[in-house]
């Protein structure tokens, strides 16, 4: 991808174009990122407190039973979001959903191991171990360029 940033001080408004051959998920997900105007803020719930998470102190978001987490060094969180929307949250370039109901911080892994079947295995840097769904392999590959 091209990045190319013209300077013309007749412009009072930041004016974007895209030229593309075709709409990809990519060119999706950009025109998707740049046209939200949400707060980026998550808030996660620990110990009766809310507090404010970093997204880059964010190592995994996963649901179970019906509640979605959010892990950090610091500890596991609680969120009050389902979890498509806190991907939509996050910059799509650092997490990737790795299953239905699992998003990892590219930034957090420590390695990925290709030798299970049809799965990969993901070392993340807080010692948990986690596996990218069939499914979310091809997406993963294609990210990692492999």
């Amino acid at each position: 991808m091209q990045v190319e940033i013209k300077i013309d001080s007749s412009y009072i408004k930041p004016k974007i174009i895209i030229l593309t051959a075709s709409m990809t998920e990519d060119v999706n997900n950009i025109v998707k990122k740049l046209s939200e105007d949400t707060s980026q803020i998550i808030s996660g719930q620990k110990d009766e407190k809310i507090e404010i998470i970093e997204q880059s102190d964010l190592i995994r978001i996963y649901a179970n039973a019906g509640k979605v987490y959010a892990v950090t060094n610091k500890g596991e969180y609680i969120l009050r979001f389902r979890l498509y929307e806190i991907e939509s949250r996050l910059p799509f370039n650092e997490f990737i959903r790795i299953s239905n109901s699992e998003i990892i911080n590219l930034r957090k892994v420590n390695n990925f191991d290709l030798s299970f079947t049809g799965t990969i295995c993901v070392k993340l840097s807080n010692g948990t171990t986690t596996y990218v769904s069939r499914r979310y392999v091809p997406k993963l590959k294609k990210i990692l360029g492999i």
